[in-house]
């Protein structure tokens, strides 16, 4: 091609270590017309500034100087490899750096660049082509700037030079093909040669077919955008080199013909093409218009623009090999805006969801029972109560991934019994309790026969018990009285269980890190993530007496509105292809460091009985903090209760290993004995009371007056 016609859109790539440019920079130098632009330090700073730091390669990476002849300038510019970097860093993780480096050795054509040229444009700026090709014979005029991004000073210049300096301006390392004469049969197939991608948007209806036969035949996907109702056009000719082109819509018109053809006989097959029926109202008066009151289809900068946007998304698609099956669609702005809705979360509430009505128990040891706390709110318990006696039961419907082996439920069980006994207490009805396992249907069942018993003690624990909370404000920290520490460590010593306390900050730092590890495993496991999220109750969900209402979890509004995102699974998703998601972990991390001190409750032995007392103790720990005045929050990291690795795989079998190591970690920080079992964490602080109670579920309860 003719070096002085690409110096008309094509900028020219300077080094100073090469003596010819070097002299060339000089001569430039001493032409008063001509501006030096250099900002080299600005982005080398920003280059500096990725994350993660880019290696030597690039920061030592020469610069250049790209000459833009038309503009009578010359630009600083990093060299190609750091350039690139920074230009586009912005598109990680939309792209990521090893997706944008497959996208950087697409050839793509485009044919027609007045709504081609937003179109080549988006493709260069977003980094999906590693060379373009345009092709246009049209000269810009002023009834073109209604939606090509040119200006007045790119009047009368050939429409496919015009895209060639924008996006020269854009990147100079970029190289552009033109072809200034438009396309005909006697250049079709050199433009076609070596493309991977052609985006068609020509006038003319010859023109579309024979691009598309060309293409088909060298088994070249065709993408095609058009204004009205955002038609979105693909034709898979990759995949489908016997597919008939334009989806088949001209029928059995002879292509050959269509040359000779007048506009008025084109105007049925353009219309089938353009499947006339779909056509907006507007736009379907304005093509009973032309060549009346208007000189031609009319278009608009809004359209073309989403259009570019579309296809740039389809180019995606195909240069990564993901689905995308030939088809049209419309993307119809107009039509979306006429089912303008409010958000779910802009809803009002109702008085009646903000303030849960009182639980209307049988009584009062039922509704102690119910009071207990569980993993998520799950109460994953079945209370059958009458005159005699109460049995609370693991309800083996209600178990999670996480309460492996019923460990968590037993817990569970643990801490309404002990609920059960403080209420009995109280009402002076205690009596004994008995334990079973694998009895009618359920891995644990624990009763307690109504008596006459009394235990001052435990009775003076039922107002605190009833006051017993989750608060997960994250608090301040405030060093544990000594006082304190004893009369916590008294109260899992009375239930038969031991407390590990975690009050120094370096070891504090280290739980952090481990737990906000944890979390970030269980946000990217696709089983233990949906059951998170399913624990969650939102205003208006059909079932808010189990699960964690949103409100209980402290969130400002900015973080309550980020909880929209973490709660879709295709995003979680993503961040474990990329082995990203760190931040995932970020809020655990600041809890923990914001804490006064983690309580680790054990127990001796392994079985369910035991977990059930560990849950004892985890409940009079509990209230006992709060009589001391602390905020209680209960960690539950994905490796608490899985005593094997078998367990862990069946938990999270892309994580597995990571689990192992923390729940090392975490066991050694603890300094807990090999014979002992972790119940649960709590966290204790400093912290308002919490905002909302969660409430119970009296479908889990059988009495005689439910």
């Amino acid at each position: 091609m003719d070096d002085q016609l690409e110096a008309g859109y094509r900028a020219r790539i300077l080094d100073v270590d090469r003596a010819a440019d070097r002299a060339e920079l000089e001569r430039l130098r001493a032409d008063p017309r001509v501006e030096f632009l250099d900002q080299r330090d600005a982005q080398l700073s920003g280059l500096r500034s990725l994350r993660p730091s880019p290696g030597p390669d690039l920061l030592d990476e020469p610069p250049k100087w790209a000459y833009y002849p038309w503009r009578r300038a010359v630009v600083a510019v990093l060299g190609p490899c750091g350039f690139q970097a920074l230009r586009l860093d912005r598109n990680r993780n939309n792209i990521t750096t090893q997706e944008q480096a497959r996208l950087g050795r697409l050839n793509i054509g485009v044919a027609g660049l007045s709504v081609g040229h937003v179109i080549a444009h988006t493709l260069a700026a977003q980094g999906l082509a590693g060379r373009l090709r345009l092709a246009d014979f049209d000269h810009l005029e002023l009834s073109n700037l209604n939606r090509v991004p040119a200006t007045v000073f790119d009047l009368g210049i050939n429409k496919a030079h015009v895209a060639a300096r924008r996006i020269a301006e854009l990147d100079p390392y970029l190289p552009v093909d033109v072809f200034d004469a438009g396309l005909t049969a006697d250049t079709v197939e050199k433009f076609l040669d070596g493309l991977d991608i052609v985006v068609e948007e020509c006038d003319s209806l010859d023109m579309k077919a024979l691009l598309r036969i060309g293409a088909r035949a060298r088994r070249i996907p065709v993408l095609m955008a058009t204004s009205d109702r955002g038609i979105v056009d693909v034709e898979r000719f990759d995949e489908e080199p016997e597919r008939p082109i334009l989806h088949g819509l001209l029928g059995e018109l002879d292509i050959a013909l269509l040359p000779g053809m007048s506009s008025r006989d084109k105007i049925p097959h353009m219309l089938r093409h353009l499947e006339a029926e779909q056509l907006s109202p507007r736009a379907a008066a304005s093509l009973i218009e032309i060549d009346r009151s208007l000189s031609t289809w009319p278009q608009m900068a809004s359209d073309v623009v989403l259009g570019a946007s579309a296809l740039a998304e389809a180019v995606r698609r195909v240069g990564l090999g993901e689905e995308l099956k030939s088809g049209r669609c419309r993307i119809d702005i107009g039509g979306a805006l006429d089912q303008l809705d409010e958000p779910d979360m802009a809803k009002p509430v109702s008085a009646a969801a903000e303030h849960p009505p009182p639980l209307t128990a049988t009584d009062p040891i039922v509704t102690a029972a119910m009071r207990a706390p569980s993993g998520g709110n799950s109460q994953p318990w079945h209370i059958v109560a009458d005159p005699t006696r109460i049995t609370i039961s693991i309800a083996p419907q209600h178990t999670s991934t996480m309460d492996s082996g019923f460990r968590g439920s037993a817990v569970a069980l643990g801490a309404a019994l002990f609920n059960v006994r403080i209420a009995a207490a109280a009402h002076r009805m205690l009596g004994p309790v008995s334990l079973s396992e694998d009895a009618n249907g359920s891995p644990l069942c624990a009763t307690m026969r109504f008596d006459g018993g009394e235990d001052s003690a435990l009775a003076e624990l039922y107002e605190p018990m009833l006051a017993r909370a989750t608060n997960r404000h994250h608090g301040t920290s405030r060093p544990l009285r000594d006082e304190t520490i004893e009369s916590l460590t008294a109260a899992a010593d009375r239930e038969g269980a031991r407390l590990h306390l975690i009050t120094d900050k370096d070891q504090l730092a280290s739980a952090a890190a481990i737990l906000a590890a944890a979390d970030r495993i269980r946000y990217l496991t696709p089983q233990l993530h949906r059951e998170m999220i399913s624990e969650l109750r939102w205003p208006g969900d059909p079932d808010p007496d189990t699960g964690i209402d949103v409100h209980t979890l402290e969130l400002d509004a900015g973080d309550l509105a980020l909880l929209g995102v973490l709660r879709r699974p295709e995003v979680m998703a993503r961040l474990a292809e990329w082995d990203a998601g760190g931040a995932l972990g970020d809020d655990m991390r600041d809890r923990v460091l914001t804490s006064s001190a983690l309580a680790v409750v054990t127990v001796t032995g392994r079985g369910l009985r035991d977990y059930a007392r560990g849950g004892s103790a985890v409940e009079a720990v509990w209230i006992q903090a709060q009589r001391e005045g602390l905020s209680v929050q209960p960690l539950s990291p994905v490796f608490l209760h899985a005593q094997t690795t078998s367990d862990l795989r069946e938990m999270s079998p892309a994580f597995a290993g990571e689990l192992h190591q923390q729940q090392s970690d975490f066991v050694r920080l603890a300094a807990t004995r090999p014979d002992e079992s972790i119940v649960l964490i709590l966290r204790f602080t400093a912290a308002p009371p919490a905002s909302v109670s969660s409430r119970r579920s009296l479908s889990r309860v059988e009495s005689p007056r439910n």
